[in-house]
């Protein structure tokens, strides 16, 4: 449960990670090139008009008297003057310009010849590092692509700049809600790493339970011999009884507690491991765990199967135990689990 509460967390932090970038950044940068493809799709007339209107209100610039009456003739360059200063305004229309040091030290030059302080060059397109470097030595102010649209957006005519901020918001929740499809694949998918990975380290653990204490049975019984005793010489089930050691092995199973504690639930499994160590065909028997017992054979399974049951069944907390034959020294063999009685 905690893994999946941990990759929905993991999912919702990517979410809103992607979230806040496409609609804070990648929304206004969106909204910049619609807004620079609206401008660059308006008639040169209008472009120049309101790039002089935004220098007028925003700059304080005011045509001057000779360029003050539009040409019939399309006109790129505007003189403007905020007082006793005099500026050249440039307006490159379009956004496939790639201006460099020439277009610059050009306006440059057209400025001075002018009697202008300096020059304003304006574009959609964009002004390269060069060009930038050159604007700075000619005194020539530069507002392309990024720098114009902000400039230039309040002046944009009728629904233009309701459509540009349309056409980026829905760009935005579309790529929001990729992101959310992508979120929640990467939250699954940890999710179910964990819970796999958990898995595996379930059954890794049980498999050494299992098979680590039966790998120690072979160097247990390994200095007995193929042929025991026992086999060459059986002795009469009598006594076989009168062998056994400890006084509880003698009590009757109606006597012995069907429910009993961890202590005596102990003694009850190492009576039993010990008297079936004595049965003939039996090498040893070791717990493995408390209801699997493992024993080391060298008789029959259809031999030594109704002693081995016999001594189970003497004790009411063990009768239901799984039984785990291993197979006989040198004989290619499989293990088998047999249960003397079941609930």
């Amino acid at each position: 449960m905690l893994s999946w509460i941990l990759a929905l967390l993991l999912a919702l932090i990517a979410w809103f990670l992607a979230t806040a970038y496409f609609w804070l950044i990648k929304r206004k940068r969106k909204e910049t090139q619609l807004g620079l493809n609206a401008l660059a799709g308006m008639h040169w007339r209008e472009f120049s008009l309101i790039v002089r209107r935004a220098m007028h209100e925003q700059r304080g610039l005011q045509d001057v008297p000779d360029e003050a009456v539009d040409s019939r003739q399309p006109r790129s360059d505007f003189l403007m003057h905020d007082g006793p200063q005099r500026w050249l305004l440039s307006c490159k229309h379009g956004r496939a310009y790639r201006i460099g040091t020439a277009a610059v030290n050009e306006l440059g030059a057209a400025a001075r010849l002018a009697g202008a302080r300096g020059g304003i060059l304006i574009t959609e397109g964009k002004v390269e590092r060069d060009g930038r470097i050159a604007a700075e030595k000619q005194n020539v102010e530069v507002l392309d692509g990024p720098l114009l649209w902000p400039l230039l957006q309040p002046y944009l005519p009728g629904d233009m700049e309701s459509r540009v901020q349309a056409g980026a918001r829905r760009e935005a929740i579309r790529r929001i809600s990729i992101a959310a499809l992508g979120a929640a694949t990467l939250g699954l998918m940890v999710g179910l790493g964990s819970l796999t990975a958990g898995l595996e380290r379930q059954w890794a653990d049980d498999e050494s339970a299992t098979t680590e204490p039966a790998a120690m049975t072979p160097a247990t019984t390994a200095p007995a011999p193929a042929d025991t005793a026992p086999t060459a010489a059986p002795a009469p089930p009598g006594a076989a009884h009168e062998g056994r050691p400890g006084p509880g092995t003698d009590a009757p199973a109606a006597a012995m507690d069907a429910n009993p504690d961890n202590a005596t639930l102990d003694r009850y499994q190492h009576e039993l491991s010990r008297n079936v160590a004595t049965r003939p065909g039996v090498a040893s028997g070791i717990w493995l765990t408390r209801q699997t017992l493992a024993i080391n054979r060298t008789g029959e399974i259809d031999a030594i199967w109704p002693l081995i049951c016999e001594e189970v069944t003497r004790y009411p907390a063990l009768r239901t135990v799984r039984i785990q034959l291993n197979p006989r020294p040198g004989v290619d063999e499989p293990v088998r689990w047999r249960q003397c009685t079941t609930l």
